[in-house]
């Protein structure tokens, strides 16, 4: 059974840092997968945020380029989302998510633990942002 386990969400004020965690357990991170980060806020819809593969190379979404970064430690199977200069509209549920595929209109937590064709999710991490 494949479990994605997140940590690291909390609320920060504007401009401030929050580091997220995402071990897996029961996944193989290879040559055909990725792991990465998505997030939901009410009324909007599941976004991607950051993803990376196996050889390291990665992917982010327009609006968090320049300030999120991803990494991955193999040994640990774990992802990380470094998360710097945080803006109100970054407040959201980010979700881990390991060989993601979001159908149009569907939410994050929706796609937890349906089926393999969608990926793997982790359980969701608030993140709150402040002024």
């Amino acid at each position: 059974e494949v479990q994605l386990v997140e940590s690291g969400g909390g609320s920060v004020q504007v401009g401030g840092s929050l580091r997220l965690s995402c071990t897996a357990s029961g996944f193989t991170f290879d040559d055909d997968s990725d792991m990465g980060w998505y997030r939901q806020a009410p009324w909007n819809e599941c976004e991607m945020v950051s993803t990376i593969k196996s050889d390291g190379s990665t992917d982010y979404a327009d609006s968090v380029k320049g300030r999120f970064t991803i990494s991955q430690d193999n040994a640990k199977n774990t992802v990380y989302l470094q998360m710097d200069s945080l803006k109100p509209e970054d407040a959201a549920v980010y979700y881990c998510a390991a060989n993601a595929y979001v159908p149009y209109g569907d939410s994050c937590a929706s796609l937890r633990g349906v089926k393999a064709a969608f990926g793997y999710w982790g359980q969701g991490t608030q993140v709150t942002v402040s002024s």
